[in-house]
């Protein structure tokens, strides 16, 4: 069994863990880490300390809903994550993160529109 880094617990729900296949269990928010712990099996577990963590980009869909969010760390890429409640999550991790690190990744219609857009710049000089 992993041992967790957090000496006090913030909160705790259940969660998807979108690495490779889709893992499901518990997301713990601490006082030292972000932790996500597999419920089939307590040895798959992500631990990501807080000044390992880059920033944190949220997918808002319209009406305000946050469908998932993703963890972009210093030096080991990104792990994605969905909870119960996400916005209860990225609320408990602002006290841990900075306000400017907490970011709206763009929607897909932001994406096309600034492919669209480099395209038509592409032939310009």
């Amino acid at each position: 069994m992993a041992q967790s880094q957090n000496s006090s617990v913030d909160l705790v729900l259940k969660a998807t863990s979108f690495q490779g296949l889709t893992t499901y269990g518990d997301v713990m928010v601490g006082n030292a880490a972000f932790e996500f712990y597999n419920e089939k099996n307590p040895e798959d577990y992500i631990q990501i300390p807080w000044d390992q963590v880059d920033y944190v980009a949220a997918e808002v869909l319209p009406g305000k809903k946050i469908a998932r969010f993703a963890i972009f760390t210093k030096e080991n890429g990104h792990f994605s994550f969905s909870t119960r409640d996400n916005k209860a999550t990225l609320r408990a991790m602002r006290a841990y993160i900075p306000e400017d690190r907490l970011q709206r990744s763009p929607s897909f219609a932001d994406v096309m529109k600034a492919g669209a857009k480099s395209l038509l710049h592409l032939g310009r000089k």
